[in-house]
């Protein structure tokens, strides 16, 4: 199935050239391709294969549910690929639906006569997760919808849909926040909307910045709740379970553990480490419902990505660490510890410190090969809109805040401004590309890149020359 086009902003995308190449590519031959033709782009139908949507609805009979097993597949839905090659994530049935209903309960506590919106793409797995099944499996209104945060018309977009539709529970990711943080700094187009019917926002998909926490806090006067999962979960490893006790927020914390997940921070051995010491974010088996079965096609790849590095434990692929409270705070992919003369600091870390800057929208640090300390971090900073500000300047004060925070031993001394950084669609910036073309070294563009052209502006400021 597909449609004729999607629209981004003031871009009109043809799907169906897409879909033909793909098929024609792949080994599997579809025998129908189901088409909605949409007014603003009409695809050239191939009259052997492909069905109008329009004329099979006109044409179509009710047909009964058709019952299937708990453990029969549901779906595959393929990880962004920051890291590699996607991974296709099986989901199961029965412990999904399990999980979906349980969570618009207990974390989001959505009433079934409420509005849900998930602001996400619906091809990822907020959209799966939050946009179709949940709610739907919970009765409620959900909203999709075809946009962006941001020039959808204006920089008030989120909060004209929550009045219009009288959004309860808004769900979206931190980029998108920064994304209207940047556009309108003063939070002046939030005054145009009611959202007296707007209980909380929660955000997830990447990191929430204490910085971006702070803003939509103060701009809103709605709790903004932190909650971390992962495609291969399908719904929140921790989070501050609103529906069955509403905890203090600490920023830079996802909260604590859902209920069914065991979070342990282990060391390089495998060994769990005390209170406020990084390692390696793992949950301890057995997983609780909707967590991915196998990867598709490729159970050996399953066994070595997650499960073999620590015997007994599920291995997110997250750094981070647990407070004396409990509370979780996920600091990055592992990939983000960087090792500077012998010392391992967190890139996540001197983020939170540089997107504390009042000029700065959004961050990322990454750490580039040096021949004396092995690894130096280095900051790629975009401004907020309208402000202007020497970057040399920047630069100092970025640097001062780093070493009065953290210390000298964190070597940061080198802060680019650019003008965007590159992310997948799903939002999550892509610290490993940057860092590989920092370092000169070749890299694959991955397959769902927001704008590859955001690679080459980076190329240019980096290697001027």
């Amino acid at each position: 199935m597909t449609a004729s086009c999607g629209i981004e902003i003031n871009k009109v995308l043809p799907y169906k050239p897409l879909v033909d190449k793909a098929i024609m590519d792949s080994r599997w031959k579809p025998d129908k391709v189901l088409v909605l033709q949409r007014p603003q782009c009409l695809a050239e139908l191939n009259q052997d294969r492909d069905l109008d949507w329009a004329e099979q609805y006109e044409r179509a009979l009710p047909h009964a549910c058709v019952p299937v097993l708990a453990t029969d597949p549901l779906y595959i839905l393929y990880t962004s690929g920051t890291t590699g090659k996607p991974k296709g994530v099986v989901r199961d049935n029965g412990g999904h639906a399990v999980a979906m209903k349980y969570s618009m309960n207990a974390i989001y506590n959505m009433p079934t006569d409420g509005v849900f919106w998930a602001a996400s793409d619906v091809g990822w797995v907020v959209g799966h997760s939050y946009i179709v099944y949940a709610p739907l499996i919970h009765g409620c209104t959900s909203i999709l919808f075809e946009g962006k945060p941001v020039r959808t018309p204006d920089p008030g977009a989120f909060w004209r849909v929550c009045e219009e539709h009288q959004v309860k529970v808004l769900f979206s990711a931190p980029t998108a926040f920064r994304a209207i943080k940047k556009e309108d700094p003063e939070g002046l187009e939030l005054d145009k909307y009611d959202l007296s019917t707007l209980d909380s926002i929660f955000m997830a998909g990447e990191r929430l910045d204490p910085p971006t926490l702070e803003w939509v806090q103060s701009h809103t006067n709605k709790p903004v709740i932190d909650h971390w999962w992962q495609t291969e979960t399908g719904w929140a490893i921790s989070s501050n379970p609103v529906g069955l006790e509403s905890m203090p927020i600490k920023a830079g914390s996802s909260t604590m553990p859902s209920p069914g997940f065991k979070v342990e921070i282990l060391n390089e051995l495998g060994e769990p480490v005390g209170a406020n010491q990084q390692g390696f974010v793992s949950l301890k088996r057995p997983l609780p419902p909707s967590c991915l079965t196998t990867v598709w096609r490729n159970h050996d790849r399953f066994d070595s990505g997650y499960l073999s590095q620590f015997e007994g434990y599920y291995v997110s692929g997250d750094g981070g660490y647990l407070d004396e409270d409990g509370y979780l705070f996920i600091m990055g992919r592992v990939d983000d510890v960087i090792n500077v003369a012998g010392h391992r600091l967190s890139t996540g870390e001197m983020e939170e410190i540089v997107g504390g800057h009042p000029a700065i929208a959004e961050c990322a640090v990454v750490g580039v090969h040096d021949d004396l300390k092995g690894q130096l971090p280095l900051g790629l900073v975009v401004l907020k809109d309208g402000v202007k500000v020497d970057s040399g300047a920047l630069e100092t004060e970025l640097v001062g805040k780093v070493r009065s925070e953290i210390g000298a031993v964190a070597c940061f001394k080198h802060a680019l401004v650019v003008d965007r950084l590159p992310k997948t669609r799903s939002g999550k910036i892509l610290r490993r590309v940057i860092r590989q073309i920092a370092d000169g070294e070749t890299y694959t563009v991955p397959s769902t890149i927001d704008d590859p052209a955001s690679l080459s502006e980076i190329e240019k400021a980096l290697h001027p020359s």
